[in-house]
């Protein structure tokens, strides 16, 4: 288990830190990873945001070019972008005063995780929501 992934901040994100959940790396692909976990997280409960260069309409969702171009707030960012674009992602997520930031699996930035930390979010790194979510219970 990872030292950035403590199962407490993984159910705080999921259960207390709010529902729009911007998923970054989201198109139309239904064989890509971010294409399932963003269905699992619709069935859940969360609103999903499409970020994508595509700017694609996903599982109904009006999708978005970046997240400064979504018109409203979002509550956590889900990173499904190579772990060396992730820290530029995570430093937006930031910038838009999103609450949260989900780094996928594979997806590791110990250095975004510092920053972000900082800047007083929670952060998870290197674990999937589709995956934790059924296990809260």
């Amino acid at each position: 288990m990872s030292e950035f992934a403590a199962d407490a901040e993984v159910r705080r994100v999921l259960t207390s830190l709010g529902d729009t959940w911007a998923v970054v790396g989201l198109s139309g692909n239904r064989s890509r990873a971010a294409y399932g976990v963003a269905e699992v997280l619709q069935r859940f409960g969360k609103r999903i945001v499409p970020v994508h260069p595509k700017a694609e309409t996903v599982h109904g969702e009006p999708g978005y070019a970046s997240l400064s171009e979504i018109p409203f707030p979002v509550d956590v960012v889900d990173v499904f972008v190579n772990s060396s674009l992730a820290g530029d992602v995570a430093d937006e997520a930031v910038r838009i005063g999103a609450r949260a930031v989900w780094f996928q699996l594979g997806v590791i930035d110990e250095a975004a995780y510092a920053r972000t930390r900082a800047a007083g979010l929670a952060m998870v790194m290197d674990r999937c929501p589709a995956i934790e979510i059924p296990r809260l219970g």
